[in-house]
């Protein structure tokens, strides 16, 4: 069974109910059906084939659900790509996946013009939105070619381990890598998902979350596995619109990212379970330090939270039962079902409780490789019995009971006198002092230390803490070597386009990678 078999499947089963709501636009699951081969039919008439690219630059849209679809139903491959990039990574894209179609929102046409400038191959091009008067004669309109002419027969796909998915990550290097999914991979990664969220056709699932990266496109494919809605909203800029949207649609479902979160705890008119309709909230994009789950958790005591770790490369790796949040808010949880994690030492023998080490996540749900680099795929990728075995670069532990915890990336790691330091603890003890809203610690070149640690932080509006009170609350909770040397306060921390709190996001094009700590 391939994805859009799911939508078709949820059309006919649900033909007149709701499955999209965006900004204005409300389509069934029959509407969603027909306009995705509407589309399908008049990319395969314009010369689509099976195999070919179809980038996608739009912010969360109708169009862009429609487009997703389409692009399965002609057998083609949708390249999803996040609103905020810039130009030389999107040209770097495009000749590295050599679309057939590239399809935009009318305010980003100049930036895909300016990045097909001097190339030999020139891709179709299709805007939706009102066209600028500025936009080139060779751009044409979604709305006109998005619609029923009956010239173009829609050739039925049926081969599920065909590449269904390309999402670019920066990687450690900041050249844009293609993690390529199948239709099987992604729908192992989604069952299980549906799997421990319990997802059913009643679910209303709000999300803010960019359909560019895995945790925003999870949330199109599992409610239309299940038949469910999803209201589709353009972002969290404005995040009191957005509480007031859940309640208006009585969301069943909330994804979120900590700094989402962190927001959210932080407004003090809020009264406890104030979303009595909300069945449970996920977080991934990053760790969720334990404060702020707690206040959430306070905050929406009937509703679950499921706090979740994965990578693009195998879009969901575990999640911690909504029951041990309390009780393990460090934790990342287990393997999700039908799938394995464990962690390897170096000679990769796996360790006990308590070692540290890389983790390795094996399983249907991981990724076929990467995009025309098969050096960078087979240093990550090991086949096993059941799928596949991912290195994931970054380091865990875990208890007697097998739960998991994330230490550090493994590059991440401070070397301090001669001791390694995980960034991840010393933030943890710095969101832990009220009047953090945000912290970030890394470390800094010493000629006689080696490195030296330094905090980065951004204080809530009404707080008044200097650098002696931070270092005096770390020199109280961490040892002597972990305690940071020096404080810097911003008004606020430097973000990746994922909502991840990332110190480099400041020297580089925002990052569309998917690592969801």
């Amino acid at each position: 069974m391939r994805i859009e078999d799911h939508l078709r499947q949820s059309a006919g089963r649900f033909g007149s109910k709701m499955a999209l709501i965006a900004g204005g636009t409300q389509l069934s699951y029959g509407e969603l059906d027909r306009l995705s081969d509407y589309l399908a039919a008049s990319l395969v008439a314009n010369g689509i084939k099976v195999g070919d690219r179809v980038l996608m630059i739009a912010e969360n849209s109708a169009e862009a659900v429609v487009a997703f679809f389409a692009a399965w139903k002609a057998g083609a491959v949708p390249c999803p790509l996040h609103a905020s990039i810039k130009q030389d990574k999107l040209r770097a894209i495009i000749e590295s996946t050599e679309p057939y179609t590239i399809l935009a929102q009318a305010r980003f046409l100049s930036l895909v013009d300016s990045a097909l400038s001097g190339a030999d191959h020139v891709p179709l091009k299709i805007a939706f939105g009102t066209l600028p008067t500025s936009a080139t004669e060779d751009w044409l309109a979604y709305e006109a070619i998005a619609t029923h002419d009956g010239k173009a027969e829609l050739p039925r796909q049926v081969d599920s381990e065909a590449l269904a998915l390309l999402i670019h990550t920066s990687g450690s290097t900041g050249t844009p890598k293609g993690v390529m999914h199948s239709h099987a991979s992604l729908l192992a990664a989604c069952g299980a998902i549906i799997d421990y969220l319990e997802n059913h056709s009643d679910d209303i699932i709000l999300s803010v979350l960019p359909i560019s990266f895995g945790y925003g496109i999870t949330q199109i494919l599992t409610m239309v596995m299940v038949g469910g809605t999803l209201v589709l909203e353009k972002s969290f800029a404005f995040p009191r619109k957005t509480l007031q949207r859940l309640a208006e649609v009585k969301a069943t479902g909330f994804p979120l990212v900590p700094p989402m979160a962190a927001l959210i705890t932080g407004m003090q008119d809020l009264q406890p379970d104030f979303l009595p309709q909300l069945r449970y909230i996920t977080s991934a994009a990053a760790a969720m330090p334990p404060s702020v789950s707690q206040s959430l958790r306070a905050l929406l005591p009937d509703t679950q939270l499921f706090l979740m770790y994965g990578q693009t490369e195998c879009i969901r790796a575990t999640y911690l039962p909504a029951e041990e949040a309390d009780r393990r808010p460090l934790s990342v949880g287990r393997a999700i079902p039908g799938t394995r994690a464990l962690i390897i030492d170096e000679d990769g023998s796996a360790l006990g409780a308590g070692e540290i080490g890389e983790l390795v996540i094996e399983g249907p749900h991981v990724m076929s490789g990467y995009w025309r680099d098969e050096l960078s795929s087979s240093t990550k990728l090991l086949p096993v019995a059941h799928g596949r075995r991912l290195h994931t670069g970054d380091l865990f532990r875990a208890d007697e009971d097998g739960f998991l915890y994330f230490v550090s990336r493994r590059d991440d790691i401070i070397k301090t006198r001669g001791e390694k330091v995980s960034p991840q603890e010393v933030e943890r003890v710095l969101y832990a002092l009220p009047g953090i809203r945000e912290a970030a610690v890394a470390g800094v070149d010493d000629p006689v230390f080696g490195q030296l640690i330094r905090a980065y932080v951004a204080l809530e509006p009404d707080a008044e803490l200097s650098e002696k009170d931070i270092l005096r609350h770390c020199a109280a909770h961490l040892e002597d070597y972990m305690v940071p040397k020096s404080v810097e306060f911003r008004d606020a921390l430097p973000k990746t386009s994922t909502g991840k709190i990332r110190l480099t996001a400041e020297q580089s094009a925002p990052d569309i990678e998917d690592n969801v700590a």
